[in-house]
């Protein structure tokens, strides 16, 4: 928008930048200084030129910025300046360019709504509303907020009033909140369980009503969000998003990384230059073999800090491994049938194993004693998760009486779920607010675990053989019999990705979120190989050649070396993949060969045709 160049500081209604004694901040001044709308009644000429002192031109300028609107790109960067702290030199682009960051009336409205100026704020929003010629109220003289087609008067009157009616809770004014209340925010009719909502707060303890409300943070804190909401329904072209620059370099990113087919790092891309990962920095190569189990191996997983690796064998078996030399450091024998899942506690310190022999163990990783045992399961346990806090888990079954559980570290039973149907997996959201149970019918069951109760259960189209959630508990990962692999927003149950390639349909074969920052989704296969794919674009990365027969059963990703991944397979052999090729094997060495994979599966746990 246009400044007028040399529009006073002071308003046509005589209000001066100093706003009932506050200053307002040099980014506001700038924008006050500029007339309606930005709009100067002595614009420069069209050409882009003019004149001082009748000789001296200025240069032409050309009306975009390599195709991108030349008034867009420059009022974005005068509110990059101020928010990145050179107001000087946001005032002299100002200036310079001849564009304001804001017209009168918003930068008005900001100061009113950042000092907490309600009566000024809500004028100012009323006269927007007014249709053309409308409103004869001091403030029509800054001009009106230009308002997006599906402003609502009264969702905008909503959130200033109860922005006022909790600063007067915090200032403990309870007759005045409840004037406000009353006579401002129930004659709106507007959301009407929020208002009963703030009606409640009346009796709220001074000490709880920051928690109730959910109104964290100091007052300022509050008004910038409360301006955020708000300008959601002022059009952008005279009311900026905040931080817009930062915004769209995010893009830039982003777009970088999902273009980029290798990114396996946490460190954001460079802007200075295109951002392209070298495949030779992938983790591609099995550098290393573990051949401690003697019988297909079903499960894997590394420990929360990467410090350690636990596989599950059908020799019965749990191994525990030291990553920094992949040595032993203990070997669980306890179990009287298959071991189809182990997974760490958030603390590492403890291990849960599941067996087909229908128990579930609790370890103690550093001296490896058994802390308990679970075996009221009538059926193999298939799966378990630990609560965010340690202190509990759930453990699954094919077991249709008692398919969950909830158990404290001591033994008891804290729920049980219905009875109803028969679990292939389960895991539980890192932020421990939900259990989502995956059904040997192809169902999926989402329960909120402090109530225990369903919040949804999700259909699918095919058998479900694993799932497991996003670090940041926003999505779900779940492998289905057909062949395919589904990414899930836990929130809308929409399908987001879809990840196709890898071989399956008879056996349980499990996937997970793997790479620096999850980037990658990385899958087992019945067709001996590994499959990665890129998260954010569904593309198929790489399909390695590595174990020697059978399935890869199962994967996981180091969390702490993104240069490092694991795959357990029907050959007995744990493999360790890594950037670094392998060492050449001298001529007459002999490699350790599994059975072929004609050898018969008769799991039951393991097979999906027989769930």
């Amino acid at each position: 928008m246009r400044s007028d160049g040399g529009a006073s500081t002071a308003r046509a209604n005589g209000r001066s930048e100093i706003s009932n004694g506050l200053a307002t901040s040099p980014r506001r001044k700038a924008a006050i200084s500029g007339s309606l709308n930005g709009q100067s009644p002595s614009h420069t000429p069209s050409n882009g030129q003019s004149q001082t002192n009748g000789s001296v031109k200025s240069p032409v300028r050309a009306p975009t910025y390599f195709g991108h609107d030349r008034e867009e790109v420059t009022r974005i960067l005068i509110q990059s300046l101020y928010d990145l702290g050179y107001s000087s030199a946001a005032a002299t682009l100002s200036r310079e360019s001849g564009y304001e960051l804001e017209s009168p009336a918003v930068a008005a409205f900001r100061s009113a709504v950042l000092e907490g100026h309600w009566a000024e704020a809500e004028q100012i929003l009323l006269d927007s509303f007014e249709p053309d010629g409308g409103g004869d109220h001091p403030t029509s003289s800054w001009g009106k907020l230009a308002l997006v087609e599906n402003a609502n008067r009264n969702e905008m009157l909503f959130c200033l009033r109860q922005q006022k009616f909790l600063e007067l809770l915090e200032a403990r004014d309870l007759g005045a909140a409840l004037m406000v209340l009353r006579q401002e925010l129930t004659p709106l009719n507007y959301n009407i369980p929020q208002l009963h909502a703030l009606s409640s707060l009346l009796m709220c303890p001074p000490e709880y009503l920051r928690e109730q409300s959910g109104w964290d943070g100091s007052i300022e804190q509050s008004r910038e969000r409360l301006l955020t909401e708000l300008s959601k329904f002022i059009s952008p072209s005279v009311m900026i998003p905040d931080h817009r620059l930062a915004v769209l370099l995010d893009h830039v990113k982003q777009n970088q990384i999902n273009q980029c087919r290798y990114h396996n790092t946490a460190t954001p891309p460079s802007l200075y230059c295109d951002h392209v990962c070298d495949r030779n920095d992938f983790p591609l190569h099995p550098t290393i073999e573990l051949t401690h189990h003697a019988d297909e191996i079903w499960y894997v997983e590394f420990s929360h800090d990467g410090s350690k690796l636990a596989t599950a064998s059908k020799d019965r078996s749990v191994i525990i491994y030291d990553t920094a030399t992949f040595s032993v450091i203990h070997k669980f024998l306890e179990h009287d049938e298959p071991v189809a899942y182990a997974t760490w506690s958030p603390d590492d310190s403890k291990l849960i194993t599941c067996s087909q022999d229908k128990k579930a163990k609790v370890w103690e990783v550093e001296t490896g004693r058994c802390l308990l045992t679970i075996n009221n399961h009538r059926e193999p346990v298939t799966a378990a998760a630990w609560a965010a806090d340690g202190e509990s888990f759930v453990t699954a079954s094919l077991d249709d009486k008692t398919q969950l559980c909830h158990w404290s570290m001591r033994g008891h039973a804290l729920y049980t779920w219905p009875g109803g149907f028969r679990v292939q997996d389960c895991a539980i959201t890192p932020d421990g607010t939900r259990l989502i149970a995956a059904d040997e019918t192809g169902k999926l069951h989402v329960f909120n675990l402090s109530t225990y109760v369903e919040e949804y259960c999700l259909p699918l189209k095919s058998k479900t053989t694993s799932v497991t959630v996003s670090r940041d508990s926003k999505y779900m990962l779940v492998n289905l019999a057909e062949g395919q692999i589904q990414m899930i927003d836990i929130e809308t149950t929409e399908v987001v990705r879809r990840f196709q390639g890898q071989k399956q349909g008879e056996f349980v074969i499990r996937s997970t979120f793997g790479g620096a920052a999850e980037n990658f989704v990385v899958s087992g296969s019945e067709d001996s190989r590994v499959y990665i794919w890129h998260r954010e674009n569904s593309t198929l990365v790489e399909a390695l050649e590595g174990h020697i027969s059978g399935c890869v059963n199962a994967v996981s990703w180091n969390p702490t070396d993104p240069g490092m991944f694991a795959s357990a397979g029907d050959d007995f052999i744990v493999r360790i993949w890594t950037r670094e090729p392998p060492p050449k094997v001298a001529a007459g060495t002999k490699r350790r060969i599994a059975p072929s994979n004609t050898m018969a599966r008769t799991s039951a746990l393991r097979s999906t045709t027989s769930l």
